[in-house]
């Protein structure tokens, strides 16, 4: 008999053999199969959730979004509506659902974020994966599982906001970036006019020509789909007046520190205000210019790490983004949950790439995702009133949002930033027996 070669597999023991082929599942990596797998089942769960139109994210869209759709249809948009605070590009994700006549505006709004997330955990099997079935070189599945087994962490929430579409768009962005610098800042200029972060996702981009081909596209995408909604649609700059409204909402790092302020004697209260719950009382205004204020900084230390930055790894770009979004996040006076889905796909970019420094970064959102879900929704009526449960919980959600920040932006600038220490010399090595790790 002649022995037969065993089957080339990868350093993570994937099978080599035969072509990839994203048609035929029988050539699928069994990783790929296991993805699938889990996927097609969590995702049935969060449907149900959404499905049974009790959930509030369901009313929400119910209520909310189809009456917003019911006014855009008509030409304009909901002037007038000091809930309405979105960019004018958010009225394209109200009125795709009427493209599907044949179901509910609910139906149609959960199917078409449902086809996003599988197209979003197919790009990132995507980029893991070669056509052979193997990874390409210093590639990692990580990613794809973070965005598999984190997404429904959040219960039926995601399907019941639209911004899952908009972070897809950043995160197809930052993959494309390095390749393709045109059209990955195009997508985040879409993305940008559907709900300003995505702008943010551009910032880590190498200097030279990608980064003016990169951050040229972003604004004539934008700017071009802005000429062609204000021609389609009234007022589209009426967002603007209830932005400026603005105040502490009450799940923001700031609401945290009024969150404990109540439990020693704040006379503050809680009440529905510019399409949010935020606090009304003595020194409010000046928690959220402090907030502000946080912002401003942030934003001024983005442009010095970029102006200091020395070094370029194929995982900048991705872990830049994450640092990013992560500052703004921490330091905007709303953070709503569905604020965690953005957070969970950049993380779910960065750990596409080996070399990524942002790991213990996505545990840490991983951890915040967790308490998020136990915030929103058991404890999120009790936050209305006080009292020292629901206050333990929302601290503990922002101190693990705020680690987060501060860790991503201090691997990234140790990353890029720092100067490596130089080798010693061969004779300054201490001799002994070679220890194989």
């Amino acid at each position: 008999m002649v022995a037969q070669a065993p089957t080339p597999v990868t350093p993570w023991g994937i099978p080599q053999a035969g072509p990839f082929r994203w048609t035929n599942p029988a050539t699928w990596p069994r990783e790929a199969l296991a993805l699938t797998g889990y996927w097609l089942a969590s995702r049935l769960v969060m449907v149900g959730m959404i499905r049974s139109g009790k959930a509030e994210q369901a009313i929400e869209v119910y209520r909310t979004y189809h009456q917003w759709y019911e006014i855009l249809v008509q030409g304009h948009f909901p002037t007038g509506d000091v809930t309405w605070q979105y960019p004018p590009g958010a009225a394209l994700a109200m009125l795709a659902p009427g493209l599907l006549p044949f179901l509910s505006y609910l139906q149609a709004f959960a199917l078409l974020m449902l086809l996003t997330d599988g197209v979003t955990q197919a790009l990132l099997v995507r980029v893991s994966l070669r056509r052979s079935g193997g990874l390409h070189r210093g590639r990692s599945t990580a990613g794809a599982w973070l965005w598999a087994l984190a997404l429904p962490l959040l219960l039926g929430l995601p399907y019941g906001r639209y911004d899952l579409p908009v972070t897809a768009l950043a995160m197809a962005s930052v993959l494309l970036l390095p390749s393709r610098p045109r059209f990955g800042g195009a997508l985040a200029g879409l993305g940008a006019m559907v709900k300003v972060w995505p702008a943010l996702v551009v910032l880590g981009t190498p200097r030279g020509r990608g980064t003016r081909q990169a951050w040229t596209a972003l604004c004539c995408s934008a700017l071009a789909l802005l000429l062609v909604l204000c021609t389609l649609f009234d007022g589209a700059f009426d967002f603007l007046g209830a932005q400026q409204g603005r105040g502490v909402e009450i799940e923001s790092l700031g609401g945290s520190v009024l969150q404990v302020a109540r439990l020693f004697g704040w006379p503050g209260d809680v009440d529905q205000h510019y399409g949010s719950l935020e606090f009304l009382g003595p020194h409010v205004q000046t928690v959220a210019k402090a907030s502000l204020a946080l912002t401003g900084l942030a934003f001024g230390w983005l442009l010095l790490w970029r102006f200091r930055a020395r070094r370029w790894s194929a995982a900048t770009p991705y872990d830049a983004a994450l640092t990013a979004v992560l500052l703004f996040t921490v330091t905007s006076r709303v953070i709503s949950p569905q604020y965690l889905i953005w957070l969970i796909g950049l993380c779910a970019v960065c750990l596409t790439v080996r070399g990524s420094s942002q790991r213990p970064t996505a545990l840490l959102v991983l951890l915040t995702v967790g308490v998020t879900t136990v915030d929103y929704p058991l404890f999120f009526d009790a936050q209305i009133h006080g009292g020292w449960q629901p206050t333990v919980v929302i601290v503990l959600r922002n101190a693990l949002l705020l680690a987060a920040a501060l860790c991503s932006a201090t691997r990234l600038w140790r990353a890029s930033v720092t100067p490596v220490p130089a080798a010693l010399p061969a004779s300054q090595l201490a001799r002994g027996p070679i220890r194989v790790a």
